[in-house]
């Protein structure tokens, strides 16, 4: 019996992992399914669908309609309401659901962390006159606007569709590089501050490694949020 795979992915990992099931699977129909935020997102292998999917009633629908016969979440950590979703949606479904999101980073003897567990905390945690390196989600950015004692460097995959409501700030277009690209950054815009979830996986970590090097204090989001 053929198997069709469907992927709640928008991670780095789901998208190396769609391409080792295209490999292992060549029978099989792997789907991919990506919430939609990043405009141009990264090739991925097999098939791709894009958008949300009604919650777990909608999701529970496509797992139907489309004779899913297995459910991989390997969304990133801070997508709560997909993760639940799929949860509900595989019990009523009778699909098995397998859990494939990052552990999240552990704290080294030599981080400077200073962690909360709310975007509110971590807006109080940083000190007046900071430079910041704001390393959030566009969706993320508003709960700042009134840190006007605060310089913001945001970093950003895209360029936002509107003028962000952060009263000092500036705008970098891109995604996060290796140590040596992250130190380059820190040192650059003078950054005294990062502010950033803790998001685990390697992709984003170099950030973590650089500020470390530097002795400079993260203020980190944790996932139980």
């Amino acid at each position: 019996m053929s198997q069709t795979i469907l992927i709640l992915g928008g991670t780095k990992e789901a998208a190396e992992l769609a391409e080792k099931l295209v490999l292992e699977l060549p029978q099989a129909r792997i789907i991919s399914s990506l919430a939609g935020r990043t405009k141009e997102p990264s090739p991925v292998a097999g098939e791709v669908r894009i958008g949300g999917f009604g919650g777990a009633e909608g999701l529970a629908r496509f797992l139907t309609q489309n004779n899913i016969t297995r459910l991989i979440d390997v969304t990133h950590p801070f997508a709560k309401n997909i993760s639940k979703n799929a949860k509900i949606a595989a019990v009523n479904t009778g699909i098995k659901l397998e859990i494939r999101t990052r552990q999240p980073w552990q704290k080294s003897q030599d981080d400077l962390w200073i962690e909360v567990t709310t975007l509110e905390d971590a807006r109080k945690a940083i000190p007046i006159g900071a430079r910041v390196l704001l390393a959030l989600g566009s969706q993320y950015i508003d709960i700042f606007k009134t840190r006007s004692d605060v310089h913001f460097i945001v970093r950003m995959v895209d360029e936002p569709s509107t003028q962000l409501s952060l009263p000092n700030h500036q705008i970098i277009i891109g995604k996060p590089g290796d140590i040596e690209d992250e130190t380059a950054l820190l040192k650059q815009f003078s950054i005294t501050h990062i502010v950033c979830r803790n998001s685990g996986g390697q992709g984003a970590y170099a950030k973590i490694e650089a500020a470390r090097a530097l002795k400079i204090p993260v203020i980190i989001i944790g996932q139980n949020t």
